[in-house]
């Protein structure tokens, strides 16, 4: 399926709406073709497979990352997920990323994402609306959530970006605390940062492997990468205190995921925790985010 694509100067967006809202691109191409990829760019067969897991960014709606056995409660009422990460037993990232997503507005410039969800085994129907804006140095993508249903919906948000990983490439962030893992990839108590992460000082996707979620992020988020002569620094604006690192062994991207809720969030809300970033909507309310990649590509060759 050829994508939807968006350029400015020598910035070029490639947008696959079909597969789960994804990006399928972002790079900076030189007027003889020679490209410069920001995010790990997905193969023609991931695209015609539908594989959102190889796309280059996908949404996360309406909650980032796990919800422990696919159940939670919520005001009293028990819901239950479908599972749709086998063999995992939970419910992962929400729903937008593994559904179409219609156009609903697009120029040269800027396009408009959305997705309709209709109650089903999550009982709160929403609208989810993604909304693109390139400049020749920086990718705007600002997510709105409106809660269309006639009850109060729990939510959450984000977005799920696999940055081009290289030997020399380096990410630094200010965060306070992390959320360390027990079974299951789920969160089992807070800690202090270790220092050998290096995160401040630039961490090496390729010597500590995260699955990670920090807390108390101040919303940027610097990608170095010296030996390409080039550097991505994301910030963001909203409700986004919580940041995700992915860094598994050997792969090609690294992770780093600006999300407004903990791992588990409903879950650990159910309990009494008034930290994990879960935010309710009621009937008509609206909740968004944006975030900014500002690109600083190589010099140019003469």
């Amino acid at each position: 399926m050829p994508p939807l694509v968006l350029t400015a100067g020598h910035s070029r967006l490639e947008l696959v709406p079909e597969v789960g809202g994804a990006i399928s691109r972002l790079a900076s191409v030189e007027d003889d073709g020679d490209a410069f990829d920001w995010l790990r760019p997905a193969s023609a067969e991931h695209v015609e497979d539908r594989d959102v897991g190889g796309m280059s960014c996908f949404p996360l709606v309406p909650f980032s990352n796990r919800v422990a056995d696919a159940r939670f409660t919520f005001e009293g009422r028990s819901i239950a997920l479908t599972p749709n990460f086998p063999p995992e037993p939970h419910a992962i990232h929400g729903f937008g990323w593994q559904s179409a997503w219609g156009v609903a507005a697009r120029d040269d410039h800027t396009a408009t994402l959305e997705y309709a969800h209709h109650a089903d085994a999550w009982p709160f129907p929403f609208l989810a609306r993604q909304h693109f804006r390139l400049s020749p140095d920086l990718l705007e993508i600002t997510m709105d959530v409106t809660n269309v249903g006639t009850e109060r919906m729990p939510v959450g948000f984000g977005w799920h970006p696999f940055f081009v990983r290289t030997p020399g490439m380096r990410l630094h962030a200010h965060v306070d605390r992390v959320w360390l893992a027990g079974a299951g990839h789920l969160p089992e108590r807070l800690a202090d940062v270790p220092g050998s992460w290096g995160l401040t000082g630039g961490l090496n996707p390729s010597a500590v492997a995260l699955d990670s979620n920090f807390t108390g992020w101040d919303g940027r988020v610097r990608v170095d990468w010296p030996d390409r002569d080039a550097a991505l620094e994301m910030t963001t604006e909203g409700p986004f205190s919580f940041l995700v690192i992915y860094t598994p062994p050997a792969a090609d991207y690294a992770c780093a995921e600006p999300v407004s809720n903990v791992i588990d969030a409903f879950n650990l809300a159910a309990s009494g925790r008034d930290d994990t970033g879960m935010r309710v909507l009621v009937p008509g309310a609206r909740i968004s985010g944006t975030v900014r990649l500002r690109m600083e590509p190589p010099p140019r060759r003469p």
